[in-house]
């Protein structure tokens, strides 16, 4: 809590709070339709060896592509400005939700599976009530890494005038000016360092709602 505090009145004192919101706003929508998008994916990953195999080299492909290529499509698409950079952050960002959403849901034990065949249950029952709230922890892994990716792609897509905070960096580089870029960069890892705690303590609520349960 006292980091947050600290955190937020160093962007504040700095003068960057309006680029942080800009970046947030940028990083959250890319998030959501990142993990719609994904969590599907990565059922049928697991539930489909076929298109588990499709779609592996496809996101061998994405997480070993250099983050700057994704830029281009976006430009190619939507021209200069925040949906390109959206774009680019989607296709950067959504690896880690679909193969941490297909290796929990794999990692199942065949015990629980078996037990709940055995009571009678249809594969969405078996699905929703025993195969996502046991891959909940390694499900939730994904969506914290995706929104840290989200948060480094939003950061490069300045060059292709998305705002936020890569817009201080950006002009920083510009004019030689490694002040203001270390400040800008601090607000960054500041902001990174709140996301990744706060995406967790959901995660360690979850997992504590599921031992109680």
């Amino acid at each position: 809590m006292g980091f947050t505090i600290f955190a937020l009145l160093f962007v504040g004192f700095m003068d960057l709070w309006e680029n942080t919101v800009d970046t947030i706003a940028l990083m959250v929508v890319a998030v959501v339709i990142a993990v719609t998008v994904g969590l599907p994916l990565g059922v049928l990953a697991a539930r489909n060896s076929i298109a588990n195999n499709l779609m592996r080299p496809i996101l061998d492909g994405m997480q070993t592509m250099p983050s700057f290529v994704y830029l281009l499509p976006g430009i190619l698409f939507f021209g200069l400005g925040k949906p390109a950079g959206i774009f680019a952050t989607i296709i950067y960002a959504v690896p880690p939700v679909i193969r941490l959403t297909n290796l929990g849901i794999r990692q199942v034990s065949t015990e629980a599976v078996e037990a709940a065949h055995a009571f009678g249950t249809t594969p969405f029952q078996l699905l929703t009530k025993v195969q996502i709230p046991m891959a909940l922890p390694t499900i939730m892994a994904g969506i914290n890494q995706t929104t840290m990716m989200a948060l480094a792609m939003v950061t490069i897509a300045s060059m292709v005038a998305a705002g936020g905070l890569g817009d201080n960096v950006l002009r920083a580089l510009q004019k030689n000016q490694p002040g203001n870029g270390a400040i800008a960069g601090l607000a960054i890892v500041f902001l990174a360092i709140v996301i990744d705690r706060l995406t967790q303590s959901v995660a360690q609520e979850q997992e504590d709602r599921r031992s109680v349960g």
